[in-house]
């Protein structure tokens, strides 16, 4: 889906008007539900809908997500929007390996709601779009590119929200099913079942299931995936409701390998596992196939107690479990537990010569339970709002190995400790073996007072507690680690509505963040202390504002914001080599100043055609240097990583009742991969087109879709995101006068294209 800015060519700019060039000639079928409440044609792209929240906000809703690759996860699926730069594997979005960067911020500083429940992993905050809801279930999905509500449950969320609300169950019941083919050998079906209200109950409900297989696009392999949704809702009196969402997620995905600068050049799109099996090879592709299975439950709720009072609460649970597995080699002596010396030598099957190749496995088990609960009250001019927040989450986390076959098959790809390698005495052979406890607490409150009719001041504070408490289970001086953070996060926004289609807007909000918690483990390689553990990184802490205005008319829709960042112990995730051995670490490369200005437009130029345009300018600056050992790299005035100066997308529906389509163009602007700014990626662009036709009134009255996607047409050979940063790639001269050893960043390649035809129908 990916094209780079100097392969770009005219037809291609093109097209997107080519597909609007023809008059409506009927009205627009399913487009009512759009949420414009001005006069005028409502928006049936469904990437523009009003807005009136103090904060920058850009979303997009089924009207749009419906004519889009029904694979396609939430990350691909906001692509358009302000400040968005997505970087994918896969056409599908099947495979784990993506990521989302807004505002020159990444995936683990984006805060995940599904339902109001967080999704972000407790752990390391990233979050993976491809276990969310079927996108056949999502009614919108909310980009808040800056300040996050309040009464949010997250951290580490300085780069921003995105909530996915699932649609509520249909009044009547019914059926909608799926059927899905294309490239890449993909295959794909759907079914929804609704069962209308519940004999007078009150009650209605959904339940879906979804199987997703494709090969893939590169290199051998395959992906598969299965997937319910369900969601049960009761509504009575006034405005009164309660729901519980069900999500599962099962799944099996591949790896796609992540290339340096000199790997890419020399291989391009031929970087890639082997698909053959031979003795010692430990890059065989069914080594690098990743299980996971996850279970969400959300429980939100709100009940107006009275004329003035209301209560909103959220009840979350999950589970999940799985391995990202690798290959690897062992001995079967001159091994270490720890820093522990195992004299007696191991079993391993298949050995030669004392040596055999074997499943290293990155297994994790995962449960979080918590609740978000806010009694807001009405008083005047006055809207006082107080709430509570408790969040507990587990996390196991172990690299051990499992035995492979004769043919390179994983004995076990789960990583399951009962089929594990031993030592002697019969304890895991691991190289981490830790259990995590995360507990937050948090209380917020605050007011929003209309001063006028047109104008409110919103005043906010949130405290949160972060608690970790965790055991290292490996041989060494490390048992008992512990972490403990309080936050003050104060907060102020204004909202002045000038006219009834103009608003303007400005806020300051404060973010924090805890360190990951692999800092607080010791690491070993070979017996020998490569990384130690610490309690001692500070929390990340940021101040931000915004200053924005929208206009919503009855043709014309537009917003723009202008925002400033400002970071204290701005945290790097990454992966340093350490003796041999690949270590998960944070960097903090202190402070950093980042400000620009986004906007997005959507003009409707007549009934079923839009037209819809957003940018951004981005200006980041790191204002430390970066201690490395006894000296400093000299990154200070250097651009932060993965930071596009230039970022714009270009969209257009059109809808007459009978035939619809879709275009997404997509530019995103050169990217630093390295604090030394000694290294990047060249901009690209990404093109996706849909056809389609609406063939209800033809069989019968009932909804029948036929629609073609095409991702990623023009199919350039392009690296599309960084994957592992390093400090710096070439070797520099530190501030004290030695030498600062480079490493080389790793790379996503991006995908290439793909055709998927559906076939929609409800029943």
């Amino acid at each position: 889906m990916i094209v780079t800015s100097t392969s770009l060519r005219l037809p291609a700019l093109l097209l997107p008007m080519l597909l609007l060039a023809q008059p409506a000639s009927a009205e627009a079928g399913d487009n009512d539900d759009a949420t414009i409440r001005v006069v005028g044609y409502p928006d049936p792209a469904g990437l523009l809908p009003d807005q009136t929240e103090p904060k920058t906000v850009s979303a997009i809703t089924a009207d749009y997500i419906t004519k889009q690759a029904p694979t396609l996860n939430a990350f691909q699926l906001v692509n358009l929007l302000p400040g968005a730069n997505v970087s994918t594997t896969d056409p599908f979005g099947l495979s784990a390996n993506s990521g989302i960067t807004l505002r020159g911020l990444g995936q683990d500083a984006i805060g995940v709601l599904m339902e109001g429940a967080p999704q972000n992993d407790i752990g390391y905050f990233y979050s993976y779009p491809s276990q969310f809801a079927d996108a056949e279930n999502v009614r919108q999905i909310k980009l808040a590119q800056g300040a996050v509500n309040i009464d949010s449950p997250v951290v580490a969320a300085a780069g921003g929200l995105l909530s996915l609300s699932l649609d509520d169950p249909r009044s009547e019941a019914g059926a909608l099913v799926n059927l899905s083919g294309g490239s890449f050998n993909a295959r794909r079906a759907f079914v929804r079942l609704d069962t209308g209200a519940i004999a007078g109950s009150g009650l209605k409900a959904f339940i879906s299931y979804s199987n997703n297989r494709a090969d893939n696009w590169r290199g051998a392999g395959f992906d598969k995936r299965q997937h319910v949704d369900a969601k049960l809702l009761a509504e009575w009196g006034d405005g009164n409701r309660a729901s519980v969402a069900l999500s599962y997620n099962d799944a099996i995905t591949s790896t796609y390998p992540a290339p340096t600068q000199a790997e890419w050049r020399a291989e391009g799109r031929n970087f890639n596992f082997t698909e053959r099996y031979t003795e010692g090879d430990t890059r065989y592709w069914r080594l690098y196939r990743a299980p996971f299975r996850n279970f969400y439950v959300s429980a939100p709720v709100h009940v107006n107690l009275n004329d003035s009072l209301a209560l909103d609460s959220t009840t979350y649970l999950q589970f999940g479990h799985g391995s990202a597995p690798y290959g690897t080699q062992l001995t079967t002596t001159g091994n270490f537990l720890g820093d522990e010396e195992l004299t007696q030598p191991i079993s391993l099957p298949g050995a030669i010569d004392g040596l055999a190749t074997v499943l290293g496995n990155y297994t994790g088990d995962q449960f979080r339970v918590g609740n978000v609960s806010k009694l807001t009250l009405e008083s005047g001019a006055h809207t006082l709002f107080a709430g509570l927040w408790f969040d507990y989450g587990t996390d196991r986390v172990t690299q051990s190995y499992t035995s492979i076959g004769a043919d390179g098959n994983p004995v076990d790809v789960w990583g399951d400790e009962d089929k594990a390698i031993r030592t002697a005495d019969g304890r895991l052979l691991a190289y981490e073996n830790q259990r995590t406890v995360t507990r937050t607490q948090a209380f917020f409150l605050g007011d929003n007072i209309a001063l006028t009719p047109r104008l409110n001041i919103n005043l906010g504070f949130k405290g949160v507690n972060f608690q970790r408490r965790g055991r290292n289970y490996l041989p060494g001086p490390q048992s008992e680690v512990r972490f403990d953070a309080f936050a003050a996060l104060p907060r102020a926004s204004v909202h002045y509505q000038l006219d009834d289609r103009q608003q303007v807007f400005a806020n300051v909000t404060t973010s924090f963040r805890a360190p990951n918690e692999f800092t607080l483990y010791d690491s070993y390689y070979g017996g020998m202390l490569v990384s130690q553990g610490t309690n001692a990184l500070k929390n990340e802490y940021s101040v931000s504002q915004e200053l924005g205005y929208r206009y919503i008319g009855t043709n014309l829709s537009f917003s723009a914001t202008a925002f400033h960042y400002h970071f204290r112990n701005r945290h790097v995730p990454t992966v340093v080599d350490s003796g041999g051995a690949l270590v998960n670490s944070t960097v903090n490369a202190g402070s950093q100043t980042s400000f620009g200005i986004d906007g997005e437009i959507s003009w409707r130029p007549m009934k079923g055609m839009s037209i819809y345009a957003s940018g951004e300018y981005l200006r980041t600056r790191l204002n430390d240097d970066l201690p490395v050992g006894d000296d400093f790299l000299p990154t200070r005035g250097k651009r932060a990583i993965s930071s596009p100066q230039f970022q714009f997308g270009l969209g257009s529906t059109y809808d007459d009742g009978r035939l619809f389509g879709s275009a997404a163009f997509k530019y995103v602007g050169r990217q630093y991969s390295t604090l030394m700014n000694d290294e990047s990626i060249k901009g690209f662009a990404t093109l996706d087109l849909s056809i389609g036709v609406h063939l209800a009134g033809l069989i019968d009255a009932k909804r029948t879709d036929l629609r073609l996607n095409v991702i990623n047409v023009t199919n350039p050979k392009v690296l599309s995101g960084v994957q592992i940063i390093s400090a710096n790639a070439l070797d520099v001269i530190g501030r004290n006068g030695s030498v600062i050893a480079g490493s080389s960043p790793t790379y996503y390649i991006g995908s290439g294209r793909a055709f998927m035809a559906t076939l929609s129908r409800e029943f």
